[in-house]
């Protein structure tokens, strides 16, 4: 059986490969060459070398802005995420009424669009900051906390799901004869719980991070980059670049592999990072 399925592995692996190649990696190569082109077609394209790689760094601020404020809005989230998530599912692990209901619950928001989730806390906030006359869009830090909040309540529920799963992985056994010996809850926590959680951990910071870096449609609907551009994520950035005048494509696409070469090597990091501190059951 074994001989026939490797004999017909490359046939039956085909059409994935096909439709990988045609849906994945020609777009990635090819917009690896546009990188280094001026173009508003494929067909148009001229070799410029690393004259967009230098633009989108010497052009204007526009690019490193929203480098920064996207690093601190993913610092800020990967922290805020976890933490709340972790919590909720050290809740909801307990034997606690109704608590099937309470993880369907936080884990509706994630099923509610990007967009129609930015317009929906558009209001919200406006409705706050309207006693005080202001709105999202008139401070950049009405902008940044407004979308850790939408994120949080919308990434949560996902999280709680992962470390639920994980919580619930750790053998009974091992948590009964910590208490046997005198642990105290502190103590099962920080020494059983959390080290035996790692694999969740490491799943669920690189979800978050590699989210938070490409947040697009939630930044769209939310602030749109207002106030000038100051609350711009990088997706957002890239999206404004590359649509913004006829000319500024190469530029986009180069920011775009920048983009991608940033987000790949962080959830490396990450990955390594998290993955060395986990220990086996």
């Amino acid at each position: 059986m074994h001989k026939h399925l490797n004999r017909y592995f490359g046939l039956f692996a085909l059409p994935t490969l096909i439709a990988f190649s045609v849906a994945f990696l020609i777009p990635f190569l090819l917009g690896i060459y546009l990188s280094f082109t001026e173009f508003t077609t494929v067909s148009d394209a001229s070799f410029v070398g690393f004259s967009n790689y230098i633009l989108a760094f010497t052009e204007n601020s526009n690019f490193l802005n929203a480098l920064w404020f996207t690093v601190k809005f993913s610092f800020v989230t990967i922290i805020t995420v976890n933490l709340f998530a972790f919590l909720l599912a050290l809740a909801l692990t307990k034997k606690i009424r109704g608590r099937n209901l309470f993880r369907a619950v936080f884990f509706m928001p994630n099923l509610i669009g990007g967009i129609v989730l930015g317009y929906i806390w558009q209001v919200i906030i406006n409705g706050i900051l309207l006693f005080w006359g202001a709105d999202i869009t008139q401070n950049s830090t009405y902008g940044f906390w407004g979308l850790v909040v939408l994120t949080n309540w919308q990434m949560i529920g996902y999280m709680m799901v992962i470390f639920i799963a994980g919580i619930n992985n750790i053998p009974p056994q091992l948590i009964e004869a910590a208490k046997i010996d005198g642990a105290k809850p502190s103590q099962i926590l920080f020494k059983i719980t959390l080290p035996l959680t790692m694999p969740a951990f490491t799943i669920c910071s690189f979800l978050t991070l590699t989210n938070s870096f490409k947040l697009f449609d939630q930044n769209l609907a939310l602030t749109a980059g207002a106030p000038a551009r100051q609350t711009a994520m990088l997706s957002l950035d890239i999206y404004n670049t590359f649509y913004g005048k006829i000319g500024s494509e190469g530029v986009g696409q180069a920011k775009g592999v920048v983009f991608f070469l940033l987000v790949a090597g962080l959830a490396a990091l990450q990955l390594y990072l998290t993955k060395s501190r986990e220990v086996d059951g």
